[in-house]
């Protein structure tokens, strides 16, 4: 995809393209994972299981037999998230019928504000279909990591008034949970829907 963005939730933008140098080790790791991200020469994606809104262990093998459109973000973001969950929500709409071939999920990178109770009205916000994840800081760390989702608390120590910077890419998990390509922000549930019924169609010998 050419340009990619890096989007964030907070105070502090960021932005890079391909290599571009960071400023900070973290920085730097946001732009590693960017890059491999964009590459597709490194492994993205793998198997994960937390808690959703309603108490339950889920794991992505239970989803197993649906597209998964799979987004990390988190509650109090002002703008970035629930625009990309209201496109998720909205394509939902626009595939009719087919709509039950998909598993739409949230995961917070923000578990210690989010919890069941919040994201169980965050979610239904969107789509009742929408499966709200969380876990402890080092599942929620470990699952970003492996979908090269940059992720960085920005406000005072030990204070709840922080925001969180992160990358916003929606992922395409295929019906065996291998990662297929991501959507950057701002996609289009129009063009999301081309993506995903080209995905959903069947393999032809």
């Amino acid at each position: 995809m050419g340009l990619a963005r890096l989007a964030a939730c907070g105070a502090l933008a960021l932005a890079l393209l391909g290599g571009a140098l960071a400023e900070t080790p973290r920085r730097a790791d946001a732009a590693r994972m960017m890059n491999e991200l964009m590459s597709g020469k490194a492994q993205v994606g793998g198997p994960f299981t937390l808690t959703d809104q309603h108490g339950k262990r889920r794991s992505l093998s239970d989803f197993r037999g649906k597209l998964v459109l799979l987004y990390f973000g988190y509650t109090f973001c002002p703008d970035v998230c629930p625009t990309d969950l209201l496109a998720m929500g909205r394509l939902m709409a626009l595939m009719g019928a087919d709509a039950d071939k998909l598993q739409p999920v949230f995961v917070t990178l923000d578990p210690a504000r989010d919890t069941a109770a919040v994201l169980r009205e965050y979610a239904a916000a969107f789509d009742a279909r929408f499966v709200a994840l969380r876990g402890t800081e080092a599942e929620t760390r470990r699952v970003a990591t492996l979908y090269k989702t940059y992720y960085e608390k920005v406000g005072p120590a030990g204070s709840k008034n922080y925001v969180i910077d992160h990358t916003a890419f929606i992922y395409l998990i295929d019906r065996d949970g291998n990662y297929v390509a991501f959507f950057p922000p701002g996609t289009t549930p129009e063009r999301m829907q081309v993506m995903v019924r080209e995905a959903l169609a069947p393999v032809e010998h």
